[in-house]
């Protein structure tokens, strides 16, 4: 019967298969089999990684600039207006009478900046 191949195995699997009769052996073809999986990560960095971390950067950088009167969208979906910013969160008028406190990091976009912002502009 077979063995039955597990992911353990597949590497000693791997190291038992012979090199073609006309290849040469030696540290440059090791270094070009590590080639593709470079060329992988290089491109996952630049498709994946680098825009995030310039998404996050932005983030941060709206979250900084919130005042008392910005117009916000959650990330529940929630619109409101900021009453009181602190350092870790807000707290937001959501209705006539109805003040939520939220941590600064839920806060999605800035609709609307305040009044203030516009005439000092």
């Amino acid at each position: 019967m077979h063995k039955m191949l597990l992911p353990l195995d597949l590497p000693s699997f791997l190291a038992q298969a012979s090199a073609p009769a006309g290849a040469p052996s030696g540290s440059g073809s090791s270094l070009m089999s590590f080639l593709p999986f470079v060329l992988l990560m290089a491109a996952m960095w630049f498709l994946m990684i680098a825009p995030q971390r310039k998404k996050q950067k932005e983030h941060a950088k709206m979250l900084a600039a919130l005042k008392s009167g910005d117009e916000v969208l959650t990330s529940g979906g929630i619109y409101g207006t900021v009453v009181t910013v602190r350092e870790d969160r807000i707290v937001l008028r959501i209705g006539d009478s109805t003040k939520i406190e939220l941590a600064k990091g839920f806060v999605q976009t800035v609709e609307k900046k305040s009044d203030s912002d516009k005439k000092s502009d």
